[in-house]
């Protein structure tokens, strides 16, 4: 059996990042008193679109660890970019809250997109025998 230890902690703190946002967006629906939907409330529009990128780009991380965790890439590089990748992640929403274009929100981003387009390119690499 693989010692798919990158996997279980990238799966564990993806778990734990959506419900910090989970609970986020539940405070802002709270404190807004909004039901249903955002209810017009900018705040909880923003944590809830914080919480929407995060589930939008985070199965294809967990996607890509996995399988190179598997294909025996689970080396000190693939769990570096890993835990910077989840930083990133938790750099992003913070930055979504400000009115004006926020550092930690293009840090997030900008390390998110690098890392997928490395991690996919090192995934075809590997598929394809290269390395």
């Amino acid at each position: 059996m693989a010692d798919l230890h990158i996997s279980l902690f990238s799966a564990a703190l993806a778990a734990l990042i959506n419900l910090w946002l989970a609970i986020r967006c539940g405070r802002a629906r709270l404190s807004g008193k909004v039901l249903h939907g955002d209810g017009g409330d900018v705040a909880l529009q923003r944590h809830m679109r914080a919480q929407a990128n995060f589930v939008e780009y985070t199965p294809f991380a967990l996607i890509l660890i996995l399988v190179l965790d598997l294909a025996d890439q689970d080396g000190w590089l693939l769990g570096l970019s890993a835990l910077a990748y989840f930083v990133a992640r938790l750099l992003h929403p913070l930055g979504m809250q400000a009115d004006h274009p926020a550092r930690t929100r293009q840090i997030g981003i900008t390390v998110t997109f690098v890392l997928l387009a490395c991690w996919s390119v090192w995934a075809l690499l590997v598929g394809a025998q290269v390395i």
